[in-house]
């Protein structure tokens, strides 16, 4: 298992649209991902799961992916990671 903590960094926070966001590209990928922000986990393949963390802006979420190889989840995060650092393609 991979994992990485990252910071939500767009205004609005993990609303609706990132979160769909967030779970389709999580959904594209054949391994678990799982959301977590202090002491609740979601999965985060799941809309419902993502957006009951309610994470706000500034919030430290940890991605962890179990895929069934290193370079394999290593791809995954980048991606995420890469969703999550580009504030989920919004302006602000």
């Amino acid at each position: 298992m991979s994992s990485k903590t990252v910071r939500i960094c767009n205004k609005l926070g993990l609303h609706v649209r990132a979160a769909t966001l967030l779970v389709q590209l999580a959904g594209s990928f054949d391994a678990e991902v799982t959301l977590t922000l202090g002491d609740q986990a979601a999965d985060a393949k799941s809309i419902m799961e993502v957006l009951m963390l309610a994470a706000t802006q500034g919030s430290d979420v940890t991605l962890e992916v179990k895929g069934e190889t290193l370079e394999e989840e290593t791809k995954i995060l980048a991606a995420l990671t890469s969703l999550i650092a580009n504030r989920f393609n919004e302006a602000e």
